[in-house]
């Protein structure tokens, strides 16, 4: 669906996007991370065809972007980031010129705009103008912009920034419903939401890319100890001398007001020992209020990831 290869942006001497290559498959929804300044937006414009790239071909749907720019745009949707809407049109009326300027066909037009306001939950504010919109209903409206044409590749630049807690459920939602019928680039700064909806990452840093998996892979590749947190209430005084096999290393990490103690236990790599806890300690008397296996994130993988191409 999308293949980049070997392509390279340079800014006079500044090289923004340097010498990268991916293929993103058809159906797939994939997060573009990385820190500022690290070539995501140079990217994503690229993609969109809004800047050429130096060097390199990127090919949308089998249609080379600078050789074929209007058949490979006619396969893309850009949510850009900022909400830039046209405020004092109503939505109905901005998507249905959204339509115009993607050249619907006339007769399918009034159908298509009524699809897409309903698909993006708009019909109860079509009416109103979308300068007086919420935050989170602009950011639908942008979304039914880049839907307009039905385009197979949706390309979104931070769809959540600035929502809040409801909205931002809502958005992710709506996105994962539109990744069962378009191939989804997301780019955000909100890691956790990357992670809940996409199936592969591709993390840029310095103009390069460090890393592109599943977000899963990438998570597990950082776990660096299978350690496990434990509260219990221990009275008297038994923990210290707990004996499991396959413990590598119990620390008291705190002793919390109530009289309880949290400790951190390292297990040997891949033993899994709740199990075995919960029994050894059932038998001293030692009660356990709290135990959790202590879980590698993106955040852990990112932040792992960008440092050490820093060094």
């Amino acid at each position: 669906m999308i293949e980049v290869k070997n392509v390279t942006k340079k800014y006079g001497k500044i090289v923004a996007v340097d010498n990268i290559s991916f293929t993103i498959k058809e159906g797939e929804i994939v997060g573009l991370l990385g820190p500022n300044g690290a070539g995501k937006s140079t990217t994503m414009n690229m993609l969109t065809g809004f800047i050429e790239q130096t060097e390199g071909n990127i090919i949308i749907d089998g249609y080379d972007t600078l050789r074929r720019p209007k058949k490979a745009k006619t396969n893309i949707g850009y949510m850009p980031e900022g909400v830039p809407l046209y405020t004092d049109l109503t939505v109905k009326e901005f998507v249905r010129y959204m339509a115009e300027i993607k050249k619907v066909e006339k007769k399918e037009r009034k159908q298509k705009v009524e699809e897409i306001i309903k698909q993006t939950g708009l019909k109860d504010v079509e009416k109103k103008l979308i300068k007086n919109l919420s935050r989170g209903y602009k950011q639908r409206v942008s979304m039914a912009g880049a839907l307009v044409g039905n385009p197979k590749i949706l390309i979104l630049d931070e769809p959540t920034v600035g929502l809040d807690p409801k909205q931002i459920t809502e958005i992710r939602n709506l996105i994962k419903e539109l990744g069962k019928t378009h191939t989804v680039i997301l780019s955000s700064h909100i890691l956790s939401e990357v992670s809940q909806i996409c199936n592969k990452v591709i993390i840029i840093n310095k103009g390069k890319i460090v890393a592109i998996d599943t977000p899963e892979n990438l998570e597990e590749k950082v776990a660096s100890n299978n350690n496990i947190y434990l509260t219990v209430e221990d009275n008297n005084d038994k923990m210290k001398d707990i004996k499991i096999e396959g413990m590598k290393k119990l620390e008291l990490i705190q002793e919390n007001g109530d009289g309880t103690k949290q400790y951190m236990l390292e297990a040997q790599k891949d033993m899994d020992l709740r199990k075995t806890i919960f029994s050894e300690l059932a038998k001293e008397n030692i009660t356990i209020f709290e135990m959790k296996k202590a879980d590698s994130t993106l955040e852990d993988a990112f932040m792992k990831l960008i440092e050490g191409g820093n060094k």
